[in-house]
């Protein structure tokens, strides 16, 4: 097993179906246990975990360099070939921008590539990507 630390992350859906469409056909999430009210996907080796709910919360936004982030969300930092390549398997599968892709706040994180998009539930999702790593934590 490997002994890396990888995290696990549980989130509301409203439609169990959709949500393993969306995980493993759209992102090439590998769908992992499932039972009647849940299920686990494996996103790039970090378990997360959709729990079906009755009816979603609202989402807050706070803004960010003009535009409207999510609060809650989740997503990864990957490395610019991975990045751009799920951009490409994004935009083949007609997956709307929440945020479009672009370059954030270029003068102090020297390219940090970013887009949203949301789950078929509206869960907000971040993927990201840095030109130079040691900027991720930068204060």
């Amino acid at each position: 097993m490997n002994k890396r630390p990888r995290f696990h992350l549980a989130f509301p859906v409203t439609n169990l179906a959709e949500t393993k469409h969306f995980y493993s056909t759209v992102l090439g999430c590998q769908v992992g246990r499932t039972a009647e009210r849940w299920a686990d996907f494996s996103l790039f080796g970090h378990q997360i975990s959709a729990h079906l709910v009755d009816a979603m919360d609202s989402l807050s936004t706070n803004s960010v360099d003009g535009d409207a982030v999510p609060v809650r969300h989740f997503g990864l930092i990957l490395e610019p070939p991975d990045w751009q390549a799920l951009r490409e398997r994004i935009e083949a599968a007609e997956v709307p921008y929440l945020i479009a892709p672009k370059t954030r706040d270029e003068a102090t994180l020297e390219g940090q590539l970013t887009f949203f998009i949301n789950d078929p539930s509206g869960n907000a999702l971040e993927f990201k990507s840095f030109t130079d790593e040691s900027l991720i934590f930068k204060a």
